[in-house]
Formats: structure tokens, C-alpha cells, sequence
């Protein structure tokens, strides 16, 4: 019993470090050369990431995955495929608000389709936590915006977007679904592994058949070392903390932690503009918080 709680612990520590990792990604983005092809980046990060990875997939390996784990690691890596996907393809049709907005939906799809799959129990609590980190992460996309929901529209640009978001959700379900059933193996390396190879080979895909592989020639050293950290921080070690604690937490209490992603945002925000503070931000971040505690004290 204490060793399943310690592990607990560990997981949702884990996934607080997964926040910081995922927040403080999108500045380490923002400083990549214009005009690089972003699929073709993507696939070449989570291969980056797959490589880092390597060495713990191999000690953890126990012979070539069966054919029903390779189907599953397809389905995980079309899942990372479809969010990145339609994330780069909504880009230029929706706004960063309507973006922000439907990625609050995570948390409560990836409840809903673990429902679907058997790997969440009825749980109202967690469905109100759910609901309350919603709530927050939604504020603070209003406090970004300059208190101004007025840039939220629902269209075909839309609707994509929240199919991937759909995807992103089922994720992390496919993979406690397959720990469930004996499908995955429960080294989280070697799960983490073949699924971002999978990503990395579909993205990959996509990005021969939808952009101009030329285009990566313009990258610089600088962005060479910003690729290599997303890799190994951004993806690696990311997508490594959620499959360890998917073996512990359920799915909808793995992917509520995207709600403190803005948080994180939020603060790195102030580090660079102080002037933008303000008590617009504070009711987003309290009830982000609070979420967060009484996820910890859910599961404690």
C-alpha cells in the first residue's frame, strides 16, 4: 500500500515537471528561424526524442513488440499526428484564443473516452476538478486576450482543431487501455519509445506530402541546438513523465495537468513584460491552483 502511494506521489510529481517541461517549450518555438516547415520539424523532434530514449528502450527491451503492440503504437502515433496536424493547420484559419479556448477540452474528453473505454471509473469529484481547472485555464485565455472573448468564432478551422484536440485526448486513454489489457508493456521507456517513433514516422509523412522538405536547409546552428532541446526536454522527457504516470493515474487526471501549462505561460510572461500584470490574471490562476491541490489531495 505505501509503495502504490509513494508511486502516486511520484506520478503527479512527474506530471508537474511535465508542466514546466510543455511551458517552457513554447518560448525555446518562438525563437526558430521563419519559415521552417513545422511538420517536418515535429517528426525530426520526436525522432531527436526517440533517440534520446534509445539507451533506456534497449535495457528495458524484451525482444521486437508483438503485432498487437505495433497496431497500438500506430494508433498512439496517429494520435500525435492528427493533434499536430490539425494544430499546424488550424494556425492560419483559427485564432490563438479560439485555440487556447477548445484545448481546455482535453482533460474533459480524454474522462469521457476512458468511460468509453473502461479505464476511468465513475468519479464525480474528479469530473468537478476537471470542470474547476477548465474554468481557470479558460480565465487566463481571457486575461491573454485583454479580457475580451469577442475573438471566439466556430467554424471549419474550429471544428478541426477540436478533432485533434479528440486525438490528443485519446492518447493517453490508448495507452492506459493497453496496460489494462496486457497489450503494452509496463516499462514506461519502452512505451514512450515505440510510440514517439510511430508520431515521428506519421508526422513525418504528413509533413513530405503537405510542405517542402527543402525549406529545412535554412536551418542554423541555433535552431540544430533549439530542435535538439525540444527533443530531448520538450518530447523525450514529456512524453516519458505522462506515460509514467498514465500507469498510475487515470487519463483524465494525467491530461488535467495541461491546465497548468498556461500557468506556467503566465509566469514567464511577467518575467519578460512585468507591465502586464494585473488582477485580470488572478481569478484564472487561483482556480487553476486550487484544481491542481485538489487533484494532489484526490489522490494523495
Amino acid at each position: 500500500m505505501a509503495d502504490s502511494g509513494s508511486r502516486t506521489v511520484l506520478a503527479h510529481l512527474g506530471m508537474l515537471l511535465w508542466a514546466l517541461f510543455v511551458g517552457l517549450s513554447f518560448p525555446a518555438v518562438g525563437l526558430l528561424s521563419d519559415g521552417l516547415p513545422p511538420l517536418l520539424l515535429t517528426a525530426m523532434r520526436f525522432g531527436i526524442a526517440a533517440l534520446a530514449l534509445a539507451p533506456l528502450a534497449w535495457s528495458q527491451s524484451e525482444g521486437r513488440p508483438d503485432w498487437r503492440a505495433l497496431l497500438l503504437y500506430a494508433a498512439m502515433g496517429l494520435c500525435l499526428a492528427a493533434f499536430f496536424g490539425t494544430m499546424f493547420w488550424a494556425a492560419h484559419r483559427v485564432s490563438a484564443l479560439s485555440m487556447a479556448t477548445l484545448f481546455v477540452s482535453v482533460p474533459l474528453l480524454a474522462y469521457c473516452l476512458g468511460r468509453g473505454l473502461g479505464v476511468e471509473q465513475p468519479a464525480g469529484g474528479l469530473l468537478a476538478i476537471l470542470a474547476l481547472g477548465a474554468s481557470g485555464a479558460l480565465g487566463l485565455a481571457w486575461a491573454e486576450n485583454g479580457g475580451d472573448f469577442s475573438g471566439m468564432q466556430l467554424g471549419l478551422g474550429e471544428l478541426g482543431f477540436f478533432l485533434g484536440c479528440v486525438a490528443s485526448a485519446l492518447y493517453p486513454v490508448l495507452s492506459k487501455w493497453g496496460l489494462a489489457n496486457g497489450v503494452l508493456p509496463r516499462q514506461a521507456g519502452l512505451r514512450t519509445f515505440w510510440s514517439l517513433v510511430a508520431g515521428a514516422v506519421l508526422i513525418g509523412l504528413m509533413g513530405l506530402v503537405w510542405e517542402r522538405p527543402p525549406a529545412l536547409l535554412r536551418m542554423n546552428l541555433l535552431d540544430l541546438l533549439l530542435l535538439t532541446y525540444l527533443g530531448v526536454f520538450s518530447s523525450a522527457m514529456t512524453f516519458f513523465l505522462q506515460q509514467r504516470a498514465t500507469s498510475v493515474l487515470s487519463p483524465g487526471a494525467v491530461t488535467a495537468y495541461s491546465y497548468l501549462v498556461p500557468f506556467v505561460s503566465m509566469l514567464l510572461l511577467f518575467f519578460d513584460q512585468p507591465a502586464r500584470m494585473g488582477l485580470h490574471w488572478l481569478p484564472g490562476s487561483l482556480l487553476v491552483m486550487l484544481a491542481i491541490g485538489l487533484l494532489l489531495r484526490r489522490d494523495r
